[in-house]
């Protein structure tokens, strides 16, 4: 088996403590073997409010902000490159609004991006039931 690994992770002005680093690379490959998706490389960049807002009125037309946005940049039928741009503003917000650690809020978001490029969605109660399951499922693997 490949050592490399097919995740990476980049620091657009924030800082965060973000620990086991290869241990959550190595769950997310796990999301996508389990899925039966292959995943050619998936890049997830932490970074402010403010930048995540600019890329959500720039990409997809809306004027708020959110926790993260993901886009897959394969081909259809091809190995699965992506990207997932996460905010870190809002994981510490949600994690506080949530009463739990920002690194447990800062897992889920990251398992949110790769199960999005797995094919889930979230744009109804239904597909959000069953995404927040499969984030449970994996969280707790």
């Amino acid at each position: 088996m490949n050592s490399k690994s097919k995740v990476y992770f980049f620091f657009d002005g924030v800082s965060i403590s973000l620990k086991n680093r290869a241990t959550i690379k190595q769950a997310v490959e796990l999301i996508f073997r389990k899925e039966k998706k292959k995943l050619d490389y998936l890049n997830y960049i932490f970074c402010r409010d403010t930048n995540l807002l600019s890329i959500n009125r720039q990409y997809l037309k809306h004027d708020y902000y959110t926790d993260t946005i993901t886009f897959i940049l394969s081909e259809k039928d091809e190995p699965i490159i992506g990207e997932v741009y996460i905010s870190i503003d809002r994981v510490r917000d949600n994690a506080k609004g949530l009463n739990i650690a920002v690194s447990e809020e800062l897992r889920r978001v990251i398992f949110h991006g790769a199960l999005h490029l797995c094919g889930y969605n979230d744009k109804n109660i239904k597909a959000k039931k069953k995404m927040k399951e499969r984030e449970d499922f994996y969280l707790n693997a």
